[in-house]
């Protein structure tokens, strides 16, 4: 019993060094071709959104609600793909990733 403690607190402690190892990495998605970026790190947390000022105006709300979507998600592509690298190399291997 002590065993399974020991090594839950060992998988514990991994996690969150991988953690603090994945909010040092970022991802950058784009659409538009580069008018609207996002930003995140690997924790998937939004960390900036930059919108070229040619969008910004009132007959464009719907398609820059989609650029900001698509870039969006390309960035969670992105960091998902790191998270799956970091973990590999760091010897996690949990089912699905």
């Amino acid at each position: 019993m002590f065993n399974k403690l020991k090594q839950f607190k060992d998988l514990k402690n991994q996690a969150n060094q991988l953690k603090e190892t994945l909010a040092q990495e970022t991802a950058e998605g784009s659409t538009d071709w580069g008018k609207v970026k996002v930003k995140i790190d690997g924790n998937q947390e939004i960390l900036n959104v930059e919108i070229d000022p040619e969008l910004l105006t009132s007959d464009n709300k719907e398609k820059l609600e989609q650029d900001i979507k698509e870039a969006t998600n390309d960035a969670i592509k992105k960091v998902q793909k790191i998270m799956a690298d970091t973990m590999q190399q760091s010897g996690l291997n949990f089912p699905g990733m």
